[in-house]
Parts: structure tokens; sequence; C-alpha cells
């Protein structure tokens, strides 16, 4: 097992690779690594009246990235993302839990709704 730094190194430069990723896609940043008493959010973006609270994985491997999250920390996003949705959505706003995971040599896979609010 890796030390927790290198750890948490690498997931924030996963973080930072889905930010620019999603950017590209059109998607507007508008927080990231948030906390709060319910769990943490990596990334929060906005397209349109659309507002996605984006979970990151990052492994070394891809195929670690089909174990990489379950419903238990889809949970967690969502129980954050509902304390923090006054904030970043407006009335009439989608609001989504999104998934990117990340690998080297790897193109990111975003998977939409991964849970819906």
């Amino acid at each position: 097992m890796k030390p927790r730094a290198l750890r948490e190194a690498q997931g924030r430069r996963g973080e930072w690779l889905a930010a620019w990723f999603l950017r590209l896609k059109g998607w507007r940043v508008l927080a990231s690594r948030v906390k709060t008493p319910r769990g943490e959010v990596d990334l929060i973006v906005r397209r349109g009246r659309t507002v996605a609270f984006v979970e990151v994985k990052w492994r070394e491997r891809a195929a670690d990235l089909d174990t990489a999250i379950d419903a238990h920390r889809l949970r967690r996003v969502a129980a954050a993302a509902e304390a923090l949705a006054h904030k970043y959505a407006r009335p009439g706003d989608v609001q989504r839990i999104d998934v990117l995971l990340l690998a080297p040599g790897r193109f990111p896979r975003h998977m939409a709704n991964a849970l819906m609010l």
C-alpha cells in the first residue's frame, strides 16, 4: 500500500485533470474539494441549467477503476451535495451526481447521472 501522502497527491492530480477535462466539455468549475459534515464533493460544476456534484477517482491501473466507486461512496457524495445544493444550484436547475474515472494512458470515463438527486 502506498503512503497516504502519495495517494493524496495522486488524488489531487486526478481532480486537477478531471477539472480540465470537464472544462473542455463546456463545464464551468464552481468549486473543488468541498467538505461538509456529511461528506466531501471533489468538484462542483455547471453547464447551462445543470449542476453536477462530481466524484473523481484516480487509479494507477485502469482495471482497478471498475471497483473504484460503490453505492456507499455515492450516498456520501449525495449527502454532501444535498447539504451544498442551496449554495450552488438555482431554482429550476437540474442537479445530479457524476463520477469521473481516471487512469494513466486512458481517456477519462465520465459517468453522468451516476445517482440522480
